[in-house]
Order: structure tokens, then sequence, then C-alpha cells
């Protein structure tokens, strides 16, 4: 009886589950996957783009583009896909097919982003990337356009 309580008063103090007489540590709490959303995007100093199925890009990201140093006045999303990745894994997607990312999570909100073109790494990028932001990435086209991956953190 004796053992029974000190056994007791231990788990107590130590902070271990007790259930039945018998010891169980508490299972950790599950991180969620972090939600990305990735948009290939076409730069031009046109306002309208040849492709109709191209729209112009969301209000916040051409916003946070205007701050950038770029020379292209409009951007039109080519393509547009939401992304998930789990805490400590990495996941590649395909954007064109041309283009590929993948982004790996390295945790606490640090992330390993890297792009692909027609499949050879064009670029790697760790950074940390709080909910909100933006990492912009691309390169000139024919015609004095040009070509951007934007990756925006949702989750």
């Amino acid at each position: 009886m004796r053992f029974r309580l000190l056994l007791v008063a231990l788990l107590a103090w130590t902070g271990v589950g007790f259930v039945s007489g018998s010891s169980m540590a508490a299972e950790p709490a599950k991180s969620s996957p972090a939600k990305l959303q990735v948009q290939l995007l076409w730069g031009t100093t046109n306002s309208v783009s040849p492709d109709p199925k191209h729209k112009p890009v969301d209000a916040d990201v051409a916003k946070k583009l205007k701050q950038l140093p770029l020379k292209w006045p409009n951007y039109f999303v080519v393509n547009k896909k939401n992304v998930e990745v789990a805490p400590g894994a990495a996941k590649k997607e395909p954007i064109s097919e041309k283009c590929a990312i993948e982004v790996k999570d390295l945790g606490k909100s640090q992330f390993e982003i890297s792009l692909f073109g027609n499949g050879k790494n064009a670029g790697k990028h760790i950074q940390a990337f709080p909910v909100g932001e933006i990492l912009a990435l691309g390169g000139n086209a024919p015609n004095e356009t040009s070509w951007l991956v934007v990756v925006k953190r949702v989750k």
C-alpha cells in the first residue's frame, strides 16, 4: 500500500498520467499541416492577358508584388493550387507541365521551398514563413514578360 501511494505521488509530481493502477505517458499534441496556396503567375505590361483563362491576381497578392522592385504592373494567374505539408514532411507538387515546387516544413514556421523548371532545381530558399506572408520566385519570359511562382502561407 505504501508503494502504491508513493507511485501515485511520484506520477502526479512528474506529470505522467495514471489510469487503473498503471502509468501512461501523455501523448504529445499533434501539429496540424501547414496550408499553402501556390500560384503560377504571368507578369506583363499588358492590361489584358491574351489567354482568356487567365484571371487577374488577387488584390492582396498584387499589393505585395507592387512593393517589390519588379517592372511589371499586371499579373495574371496561370494556375493555382492548394498544398498541405505535414510537420517535418516534404511535398512536391507540379504547377504546370514545366514547373514544380517542393515545400519542406522544417518546424517553428521555417520552410525550405525549392522551385523546379524543366525537371531541374531552379533555386532553393530557407526562411521563416509566417501565416499571411508570400514568397515570390521568378524569371524572365519571352517578349519582355515574366513568370512568377507565388507561395502564400494560408495556415
